[in-house]
């Protein structure tokens, strides 16, 4: 039986396929957190960023500029992509996503995006190494200035849906231009993901970028939820490093928005959120008894 995730145990979490997953997430009603982190880099010198972010409250954490071709984890002395995740998952005992980025080829705008290394794309060969690494979620969206255009995200999850739907959950949508300027809330746009087979859309937070507020946020979750489908909102515009009054009031407005998973991002210090940030996250949107539970729940249970 499928236990909500805000109640499940590592051990549990771990065992859960696609949609049990899915299910644990959204019994919870809007009490999951996802934490982007980053590897290349730690806060601390003896202690992967992944490690802190489990340790402050994060449900799932989610692996960004994660080369799946030349694979490396700061303190996880590990080599390969399949056993840096097995590692990440025996020390924090949550599941694990990753972000792979749909690089739009336009000749004309080549020159003014960051060049990224193959093993991050969003092709299919990647998308291969990612589910046979044993990564739970594929999070398609773009870092800043990368261009990435909706129109590759709904292609890259057409190309999941069709090889990997069955195994491993996808995530899709932008956080912010990531150097394309798009409408991030057009219905057309949502709809065309859900039909290209994504399972959770991911949206701007309320107050994250530019004319995202509450109510335009509500109504496009509500036409997600509509379909069956579950939506993550994202702090993913360098707010992850604000005071924690701007955290609780954009978490807020997340869950009065719909919000099924509320992700932090990592740019804070040393490629994660500031700790305290990810707290001050759990405890609005699932107050002090939940938040202190998953902190000091033994992996080992």
């Amino acid at each position: 039986m499928v236990k909500r995730l805000l109640s499940s145990t590592s051990s549990e979490l771990l065992n859960y396929d696609k949609s049990e997953l899915l299910q644990s997430i959204k019994l919870s009603e809007g009490r999951t957190i996802i934490s982007e982190v980053i590897g290349k880099e730690s806060l601390f010198k003896d202690l992967s960023n992944a490690e802190v972010a489990a340790a402050f409250g994060a449900d799932i954490l989610l692996l960004n500029l994660f080369d799946l071709k030349q694979p490396q984890f700061k303190n996880i002395e590990k080599k390969s992509a399949v056993e840096i995740v097995k590692e990440l998952k025996r020390l924090c005992g949550r599941p694990l996503g990753i972000n792979l980025e749909p690089v739009t080829k336009n000749n004309d705008l080549e020159k003014d995006f960051i060049k990224l290394s193959s093993g991050r794309k969003a092709t299919l060969e990647n998308i291969e190494r990612a589910v046979g690494a044993g990564f739970n979620m594929i999070n398609f969206t773009g870092n800043p200035s990368v261009g990435v255009s909706n129109q590759a995200i709904i292609e890259s999850v057409k190309l999941a849906d069709q090889n990997f739907g069955d195994q491993i959950i996808i995530t899709a949508g932008k956080m912010h231009m990531a150097g394309i300027d798009e409408d991030y809330l057009a219905a057309k746009y949502i709809d065309s993901l859900i039909t290209a087979g994504t399972d959770i859309i991911l949206l701007p937070a309320p107050g994250t970028v530019p004319g995202i507020d509450l109510n335009s946020l509500k109504e496009i979750i509500k036409l997600i939820h509509n379909r069956g489908k579950l939506a993550l909102t994202a702090i993913g515009t360098s707010q992850e490093s604000s005071d924690s009054e701007t955290i609780r009031e954009i978490a807020m407005m997340s869950k009065m928005a719909g919000a099924d998973i509320q992700h932090i991002g990592d740019a804070g210090y040393g490629g994660i959120a500031l700790p305290e940030n990810i707290l001050s996250l759990s405890k609005t949107i699932r107050g002090r008894r939940h938040s202190y539970r998953r902190m000091a729940l033994s992996i080992n249970r």
